[in-house]
């Protein structure tokens, strides 16, 4: 069975890192716990972590936070649906808003249940994702803060995620001027402008980010120790704190050229082949996964001279060359995976989850 490590120590070390930096430069930081899929084994490590905040996109992910941990700050960081309301207020702390009807919807749910609900108003800065458009955010805002059980405590911005436009200075500065207009307007602090992801960091690094950015929501540098500006890596933080590893369901030598006519795979492609495999033979191994649960693109094995050459929907083909390990069936083989590799085998009730 193919299972996917989470390395507690690697974690850590990730994380007492980031809380160092964002300490020192008066920023808070809330845990993006989305990759993680709702999975209790690894929340309790991250949890464990005792971070301030931490944030997700699936309110079942949310309830699964608060049964672990009552008492730690939730985020639910997308536009409510009305369907899912009830659970929202319940569950999630704060709430990033960009309807003024869900707000309504918010403020009359934290009524019934007697609580005071906390929402982030989101303003669009480029990237055309979520977003209330500029010229509208002085009236949203004073809709929003006449409503009894709501409480305004930031506002933000999502940049990178859907076209990767990047933050600047230029723009976040801009977020920073809406916080100065909307508390002359309306005589009221607004404590959080959450403007910072892990995009965002190296704008920390280089000392662009203006001073008025106190909010930060990390998920991919936390788990993979990579720079989101630019795919790097960064030096003093620990990089594969996921690891997957797949068992060998066969292995045997067999030629690298297919026989037989070439129609479609069946994901509708026309697979071509290198010439130069001709009369040439390779160990290749299957393991226990397929397309079901990742796609080829997104995760790699470990040693450079293995390599994937074909998948199925439960099956992944690697060239083993002359298998140079000694590999046999039942042996496991390692994998790195990017940030969607790892979020498709979180998302995989196929794949075990293992703490290390």
């Amino acid at each position: 069975m193919a299972f996917i490590t989470l390395d507690k120590n690697k974690l850590k070390h990730n994380f007492t890192a980031l809380t160092e930096l964002f300490d020192q430069n008066n920023i808070q930081w809330a845990v993006v716990a989305k990759l993680l899929c709702g999975n209790e084994i690894f929340l309790n490590e991250v949890l464990d972590l005792k971070p301030k905040q931490i944030c997700d996109s699936r309110v079942s992910n949310l309830t699964a936070i608060k049964n672990i941990d009552p008492d730690v700050e939730t985020i639910y960081i997308k536009p409510a649906p009305n369907t899912s309301i009830e659970e929202i207020v319940k569950y999630a702390d704060i709430s990033f808003n960009t309807e003024l009807e869900t707000i309504k919807l918010l403020s009359a749910e934290a009524k019934r249940q007697n609580t005071i609900h906390k929402v982030i108003i989101m303003v669009e800065l480029g990237e055309l994702r979520e977003g209330v458009l500029r010229d509208d955010l002085v009236d949203f805002y004073q809709q929003v803060f006449e409503l009894p059980n709501v409480q305004i405590v930031g506002l933000g911005a999502n940049l990178t995620c859907m076209y990767g436009i990047l933050p600047n200075a230029d723009k976040l500065i801009q977020l920073a001027l809406y916080k100065e207009v909307l508390e002359l307007r309306f005589d009221k602090h607004i404590p959080f402008i959450s403007g910072g992801a892990s995009v965002t960091i190296p704008l920390i690094q280089n000392q662009t980010l203006p001073e008025a950015i106190n909010h930060f929501r990390i998920g991919e540098t936390l788990f993979m120790g990579t720079n989101a500006y630019d795919a790097s890596r960064y030096e003093h933080l620990k990089q594969n704190v996921f690891k997957l590893h797949t068992e060998i369901i066969e292995l045997h030598e067999k030629p690298m050229m297919p026989d037989g006519e070439v129609g479609l795979n069946m994901t509708g492609e026309k697979v071509t082949f290198d010439p130069a495999w001709e009369n040439t033979t390779n160990y290749r191994a299957i393991i226990d996964l397929g397309l079901l649960d990742i796609d080829t693109e997104h995760f790699s094995p470990l040693w450079e001279d293995a390599s994937i050459v074909g998948a199925s929907s439960d099956m992944i083909v690697i060239d083993l060359g002359d298998n140079p390990r000694g590999l046999k069936v039942g042996d496991t083989i390692p994998f790195h995976m990017n940030y969607m590799g790892i979020l498709r085998i979180m998302n995989s009730d196929y794949v075990d989850k293992r703490v290390i």
